[in-house]
C-alpha cells in the first residue's frame, strides 16, 4: 500500500505501534481490586510528570495520548502495562489474578476514549488455567486484542509442561495472540545486581536474549504450535536482529539430529514454525533493519515503546525511515502497519485505504 510523489513510490503514512504502554495510576489496584484482596494489593510509586516512566501525560490520560499520537504521526497503538509488568513475578496466584482483573477493567475504560485507535492487551495470570481461560474470554468480549503472560514462568510451571494446554487452546479458538514481554516473570530483573553492578550489561543483552530464546525453544520444540496450529505468539521488546541467526542454527541442528532425537516437529523445520506462529516487535534495532531486506518483513512489527524512556517519540517517523531506508515501500508498509493490523484485526484508517487504492 503506497502512494506516489514526483514519480517515486513512498511508504504509506499509516503508522501503528505494536508495543506502546499505559502508566497505571498509583492507587489503581487499591481502588479497583476485589475487596477480599484490597489489603494486600500493591501501591504503585507515584511519579510527577517528567519523572520515571511518567514522561508524558498521555501514559495515564487517554485524551492527552491522542494528542501525543498526532504529534508523533501515529494512527493507532497496541497497549501494554508498565507497573503491572512487575506483578508477573508475584507468588500469590489469587492476588495476582485479582490485580490483573482490576487492571484489565481500567484498560478497557482507557481504550474506550478512542476504540479504533487504542487497542488493549489483557494481563492474564496463568497460575490457575481455568480462571485464566475465563478472564481471556471476558477480555475478548470487551474488545481487547490479545493477552500478556509471563515471559519467564515460575520454575514449577515451565512452558513445556501441559499446564498451559487449555490456555493455548483458548487463545487459538478466541484468536487472541499471546504476548511475552521483557521483564516479566522470574527472570534476571529480579536481582538487584542488574541495576547496581556490571551485571546490568549482561542482563540487558545476554540474559534477556537467553530468556526469550528459551521460551521460544520450549514452545516450538515441545510442540505447542503443532498441537494448536492457530496459536500466535508475540515477542515484545526483545528486538529482532538475533532471530535469523538463531533460526538458521535451529534448522541446521534439527536437520542433523531429528532422525535420532525425537521431536514433536513433524513436517516443518523450526524456521517454518516460527514464520507461521511468532510475531516479534522492534523499535531500536539497526541490525534488524538491515536483515529486513531478506528476512522478517512478513512477521515483524514496528513499535515506539511510548511513553517509556526508550521510546522513539516524538521522532518515530524519522527513526523508522532511517532504520528501514533500504526497504521497498511494500516491505516498509508491512512492518509499520500491515503486519500488526492483520494480526489483531485492526481496520486501517480510511485515509490509508484511499491512498493504497490510488497507488
Amino acid at each position: 500500500m503506497t502512494n506516489t510523489v514526483n514519480g517515486e513510490k513512498k511508504v504509506n503514512d499509516i503508522l501503528i505501534s505494536s508495543d506502546s504502554h499505559v502508566i497505571e495510576p498509583a492507587e489503581l489496584l487499591k481502588q479497583r481490586v476485589a475487596p477480599a484482596f484490597r489489603e494486600h494489593a500493591p501501591l504503585f510509586k507515584h511519579q510527577a510528570l517528567g519523572g520515571g516512566f511518567q514522561g508524558h501525560p498521555g501514559g495515564a490520560d487517554p485524551n492527552c495520548r491522542i494528542t501525543e499520537m498526532e504529534t508523533d504521526g501515529l494512527s493507532a497503538e497496541v497497549l501494554y502495562p508498565t507497573y503491572i509488568l512487575d506483578l508477573f513475578a508475584m507468588d500469590d496466584g489469587p492476588l495476582q489474578a485479582a490485580c490483573f482483573r482490576a487492571y484489565n477493567d481500567w484498560l478497557m475504560e482507557y481504550c474506550q476514549v478512542a476504540p479504533r485507535r487504542l487497542y488493549g492487551i489483557a494481563a492474564i495470570s496463568v497460575y490457575d488455567i481455568d480462571e485464566a481461560v475465563q478472564e481471556l474470554a471476558r477480555c475478548k468480549k470487551a474488545g481487547m486484542k490479545g493477552s500478556i503472560i509471563w515471559q519467564v514462568p515460575h520454575p514449577k510451571l515451565p512452558f513445556h509442561s501441559d499446564h498451559y494446554d487449555k490456555f493455548w487452546a483458548a487463545s487459538q479458538d478466541l484468536d487472541m495472540p499471546v504476548s511475552l514481554h521483557i521483564l516479566t516473570g522470574y527472570g534476571y530483573h529480579l536481582s538487584e545486581a542488574h541495576l547496581t553492578t556490571v551485571e546490568r550489561y549482561r542482563g540487558s543483552i545476554i540474559t534477556k536474549y537467553q530468556e526469550i530464546a528459551g521460551a521460544l525453544f520450549e514452545l516450538m520444540f515441545y510442540g505447542a504450535f503443532e498441537r494448536y496450529p492457530g496459536l500466535k505468539l508475540v515477542t515484545v521488546e526483545n528486538e529482532v536482529g538475533w532471530i535469523p541467526f538463531t533460526l538458521q542454527q535451529w534448522d541446521y541442528y534439527y536437520g542433523r539430529h531429528h532422525k535420532v532425537t525425537t521431536s514433536p516437529l513433524k513436517d516443518q523445520v523450526p524456521s517454518e514454525v516460527f514464520t507461521r506462529h511468532v510475531f516479534p516487535t522492534f523499535f531500536r534495532d539497526q541490525v534488524g533493519g538491515h536483515n529486513f531486506e531478506w528476512w522478517g518483513n512478513d512477521n515483524c512489527m514496528w513499535s515506539t515503546d511510548y511513553p517509556h524512556g526508550n521510546s522513539t517519540w516524538p521522532n518515530s517517523r524519522e527513526i523508522m525511515e532511517r532504520n528501514l531506508a533500504r526497504l521497498t515501500p511494500e516491505q516498509k508498509y508491512k512492518l509499520v502497519c500491515g503486519n500488526v493490523a492483520k494480526l489483531y484485526g485492526i481496520e486501517v484508517p480510511e485515509s490509508g485505504q484511499k491512498k493504497a487504492a490510488a497507488s
